[in-house]
């Protein structure tokens, strides 16, 4: 079975970050529990089409709110009129552990709002820089993040 393998792509936050071209019909929020079963479904879908997984529900759920890194004011959640249609979720360490786009709101620059949000954030936190990691294949997620400043740190092999 051939092993497979991932960038880990950093932003210096010593640079400006552009100006955030919010799409004016969604609104910014926070992670809620009440939030949580919504945006594991989109975290699944977003796993299911860029590759990995998400486990079930109330795993997720407790993992990810007991998680010594995890921070409710670090998981930006983006909602139409119909729903919660983005999630950036960053750790403490600032790192973007995920960032998802529902399909019917992809191509709209809602993925690259909210890293610029999060890169804003973690400058105002006084972080260097932040990091996140992406699969060597998903070349669409890394033209993203190189459009946003981000660059290629290292090639690591992905646990299995």
């Amino acid at each position: 079975m051939a092993e497979d393998f991932c960038f880990l792509m950093r932003r210096n936050l010593a640079e400006a970050v552009l100006a955030i071209p919010w799409p004016s019909d969604l609104q910014l929020t926070r992670y809620r529990p009440e939030l949580a079963e919504t945006v594991h479904q989109l975290m699944a879908l977003g796993y299911r089409e860029g590759g990995g997984r998400v486990p079930e529900l109330e795993r997720w759920q407790r993992q990810f709110e007991t998680d010594p890194e995890y921070d409710p004011e670090l998981c930006f959640i983006a909602q139409d009129a119909e729903g919660v249609v983005a999630v950036c979720q960053c750790w403490t360490s600032a790192y973007i552990k995920d960032l998802v786009v529902h399909p019917r709101a992809r191509r709209q620059g809602l993925g690259r709002a909210l890293l610029l949000h999060a890169f804003t954030v973690f400058q105002q936190r006084r972080e260097g820089f932040v990091d996140l990691k992406v699969l060597e294949d998903n070349l669409r997620a890394q033209r993203l993040y190189e459009s946003v400043g981000m660059y290629v740190v290292r090639r690591e092999a992905v646990p299995a």
